[in-house]
């Protein structure tokens, strides 16, 4: 009750003075009303009393009119206003219009674009301490924005914005640690910026500190301490947190699956317009996760998956083109988000791709472009697609035959798990294709995969044991 008594005071006292032409105070009575502090929320009032103290010259109220004109907030949206605001506002020193004049020359809003003038206005602000500034100023040198790429210096001033005690800059600074930009690599460095942003609320924080405990990144494992900061980014509104507590719901990640948790929470992330989200949403819907099944609706979650540059669900598109899961078959549109996705780097749909080209599914058959992208498939690591890559060079698919070569895809595929591989390679051993005959080794391979349920690994194996 106090509080609210003391805005309410406070309200009042901001009324008499704005109203006796005080510029400060009419710019505060302009906040009261916005926020609706000591009294109802009225933006019209607001935009009013930002207009009077604009006006007179105040140039936290000029930055603030500028806002009310970019968003129409108790005012028609007019972005070139906006912008002549800011201007002034960030011609008279204020920090906040330095940034968002900043904003607009880099974005063009009410202006031509300009990324130069942007760097200059960012630098202006960074270099009078503002650390909101700094993190802009820090984006310009790591992007290139205006000025030349320089990692080190991105590096300077999100650490002089995260010792300011910006959350964003210790959010950014985290990631300079984590990945080396601008500064050598530090895992425990990482850790320590991204409990403080996550503290500090941040949600993006939140969220990379949750995978620092899910992961053991600077830190030790913890998967209990993951799931509660994946929940508060979720809770606080992020689709990205939405998403991770998802897949912790979904596969047990510090708490107890739950797949009707999962899938909920896949839906906030996706309806919020996580690409992850959607893709996981599209599972769910495809495969009956936490919901009722739905070829439709799941189609539907990979289109817009794909359709936002997601190289996962531009894979899964093709594929429901392919199969014509939640649509009509279309074999040429499978082609065309394969393709899409596999050039994006995305080693299923380069797999996928290759078959495509290795069976003329939605364009002509073409075996050496079947193996060129069975080889990038396989050199991104995946099991299924090094074993296929080995029948290339054991078959003389799309390249020259080649038994060594075949033989050394088969041991990448058969040592990292895949038990199709493993039997495949025992076959190698047993007969000597492309190593030295070794019928010991053989058998251990045979016995590998019989044990991981292979059909064709047991039968070897029984013939092991039989002769």
């Amino acid at each position: 009750m106090g509080n609210t008594h003391s805005h309410e005071y406070k309200f009042l006292q901001n009324s008499e003075l704005a109203e006796g032409g005080n510029i400060a105070e009419q710019n505060s009575l302009g906040y009261c009303y916005e926020s609706g502090i000591g009294t109802t929320k009225e933006e019209e009032k607001a935009f009013l009393w930002y207009l009077k103290s604009a006006e007179g010259g105040n140039i936290i109220g000029q930055n603030n009119l500028g806002y009310c004109y970019q968003l129409g907030i108790g005012t028609t949206k007019d972005e070139e206003k906006a912008f002549r605001w800011y201007l002034k506002s960030a011609e008279g020193g204020n920090s906040d219009g330095q940034i968002n004049l900043g904003h607009c020359y880099e974005n063009g809003i009410g202006t031509t674009k300009d990324e130069e003038k942007a760097f200059r206005w960012y630098l202006k602000s960074a270099e009078g301490g503002d650390s909101d500034g700094q993190i802009n100023l820090g984006n310009c040198y790591f992007n290139g924005i205006g000025t030349t790429k320089n990692e080190e210096k991105a590096f300077r001033w999100y650490l002089k914005s995260a010792e300011g005690g910006n959350y964003i800059g210790q959010y950014n600074l985290g990631n300079c640690y984590k990945n080396g930009i601008g500064t050598t690599k530090d895992e425990e460095k990482a850790f320590r910026w991204y409990l403080k942003s996550a503290e500090g609320g941040n949600s993006s924080g939140q969220i990379n500190l949750g995978k620092c405990y899910e992961n053991g990144i600077g830190t030790t494992k913890d998967e209990e301490k993951a799931f509660r900061w994946y929940l508060k980014s979720a809770e606080g509104g992020n689709s990205r947190g939405q998403y991770n507590l998802g897949k912790c719901y979904k596969n047990g990640i510090g708490t107890t699956k739950d797949k009707d948790k999962a899938f909920r929470w896949y839906l906030k992330s996706a309806e919020g317009g996580n690409s992850s989200g959607q893709i996981n949403l599209g599972k769910c819907y495809e495969n009956g996760i936490g919901t009722t099944k739905d070829e439709g609706k799941a189609f539907r979650w990979y289109l817009k998956s794909a359709e936002g540059g997601n190289i996962a669900g531009q894979n899964s598109l093709g594929y429901c083109y392919e199969n014509g899961i939640g649509t009509t078959k279309d074999e040429e549109k499978a082609f065309r988000w394969y393709l899409k996705s596999a050039k994006g780097g995305n080693y299923t749909g380069q797999y996928n791709l290759g078959n495509c080209y290795r069976d003329g599914i939605g364009t002509t058959k073409d075996e050496e472009k079947a193996f060129w992208w069975y080889l990038k498939s396989a050199e991104g690591g995946n099991i299924y697609r090094q074993n296929n890559l080995g029948n290339c060079y054991f078959n003389g698919i799309g390249t020259t035959k080649d038994e060594e070569k075949a033989f050394r895809w088969y041991s990448k595929s058969a040592e990292d798990g895949n038990i199709a591989g493993q039997s495949i390679l025992g076959c190698c051993y047993f007969n000597g294709i492309g190593t030295t005959k070794d019928e010991e080794k053989a058998f251990r391979w045979y016995l590998k995969s019989a044990e991981g349920g292979n059909n064709n690994g047991q039968y070897n194996l029984g013939n092991c044991y039989f002769n």
